[in-house]
């Protein structure tokens, strides 16, 4: 797996809620406390989307947006209502809801929709990702949420697997949507780095290598220290703490998966012994692996 395949693939999103909304008038809808990932493509129409700690953006039709964590986010018609106006969307059928004033006619249609990341590691990868992509006229990123709004509302057999699939789908082509140029520090920026992506690489291929600062910049074709200084700007963390982050997310999906040896899940991450990559894991986590597997199976 190349790293963003990877990342996307350990984050292991699963579907929580895809609905078709319309909006007519003046109009509202504000979410908090959500603590999941969110989505939407519009279809029709333009629409005011505020993300906390996010500048607001207007969408328009062919626009979609992805926020791989929000909690608070408000969306509303270009000139809202008053604060205080009620903002409770009406069930207009299976998956489809309507906003705003029930005589204006609907100018606004979109499909939103919010799915769960699993992984016991999701805090770290998606700390990996932009806070929010916002891409113009992308057809295949509309086909698809169109595609997942449909498998959503049917009862086919399979459906379940098929919608994780089409969410990672989803993600991979929204992650390839960012330009480098204004990506923030993470993942994609060091991917767009070609000497960088050749180092990450050899991270995400095989954990379990002996990786040193040396050999990841002979891998690059740079000097240590301009690889650690290009690295740490570009990515976000010095090299070995994205090695040894990298190495602790591999473990912990082997862990809660339950049916690998402590002794070859050490080998498999890199440490040459259990005792190593316990003390590794318990300061990374701050629990042992055995404490971990425990909880993590329990939930």
């Amino acid at each position: 797996m190349d790293p963003l395949a990877s990342v996307v693939a350990l984050l292991k999103p699963e579907p929580s809620i895809a609905k078709l909304v319309s909006g007519g008038g003046r109009w509202r809808v504000e979410r908090s406390n959500m603590a999941s990932s969110f989505y939407c493509a519009m279809v029709e129409g333009s629409c005011l989307l505020t993300i906390r700690d996010q500048k607001p953006i207007v969408l328009h039709a062919g626009d979609f947006v992805l926020v791989p964590q929000v909690f608070d986010f408000t969306m509303s018609s270009i000139d809202p209502p008053p604060s205080g106006a009620p903002d409770l969307p009406l069930e207009t059928g299976s998956g489809t809801y309507r906003l705003g004033e029930s005589k204006e006619p609907s100018n606004v249609q979109c499909l939103v929709g919010h799915c769960s990341f699993v992984s016991p590691d999701r805090t770290l990868l998606v700390a990996l990702l932009p806070a929010m992509i916002h891409a113009r006229a992308q057809g295949r990123l509309i086909a698809l949420v169109q595609m997942i709004q449909d498998e959503t509302q049917s009862e086919r057999v399979a459906r379940d697997m098929v919608l994780v699939k089409l969410l990672e789908l989803l993600l991979v082509e929204a992650l390839r949507s960012v330009e480098s140029i204004t990506a923030e520090p993470g993942l994609l920026r060091g991917l767009a780095n070609p000497q960088l992506a050749s180092a990450l690489r050899k991270i995400h291929n095989d954990p379990g290598a002996r990786l040193s600062i040396q050999c990841l910049a002979s891998s690059a074709g740079m000097s240590r220290s301009t690889f650690f200084e290009r690295f740490q700007r570009e990515v976000g963390n010095s090299p070995m703490e994205y090695v040894a982050a990298w190495r602790i997310a591999v473990a912990k999906n082997m862990l809660v998966k339950g049916n690998v040896a402590m002794a070859e899940v050490a080998r498999r991450v890199g440490y040459g012994s259990v005792s190593s990559f316990s003390m590794a894991f318990s300061r990374h986590v701050g629990k042992a692996p055995g404490a971990f597997t425990v909880e993590a199976q329990a939930a």
